[in-house]
């Protein structure tokens, strides 16, 4: 294969469309698996368990909980000044 060809070829992703119907794709499969929720019995020890979508908000938050911790703590603790390394 030639250094040319090789420039000529274009990712998956490269072209914004399929970049939408990707994300489209994961709403329609997010929508999806809450409906399936509806009609799964979940048995759960405790009375929140068994709410519809417990488990996608439970794992929500504890996503964005760990970005935050990285963010504001994590990160002041590990930065180093601009002169660090001279």
């Amino acid at each position: 294969m030639k250094q040319d060809d090789r420039q000529q070829r274009q990712h998956f992703f490269d072209r914004p469309g399929r970049v939408k119907l990707v994300i489209w794709g994961l709403f329609a499969l997010c929508g999806l698996l809450i409906v399936i929720d509806l009609f799964v019995s979940v048995h759960g020890e405790f009375a929140w368990e068994q709410a519809t979508g417990f488990y996608a908000a439970y794992g929500f938050v504890a996503c964005v909980l760990l970005v935050l911790v990285a963010k504001h703590v994590l990160r002041p603790a590990a930065k180093r000044d601009e002169d660090y390394y001279e």
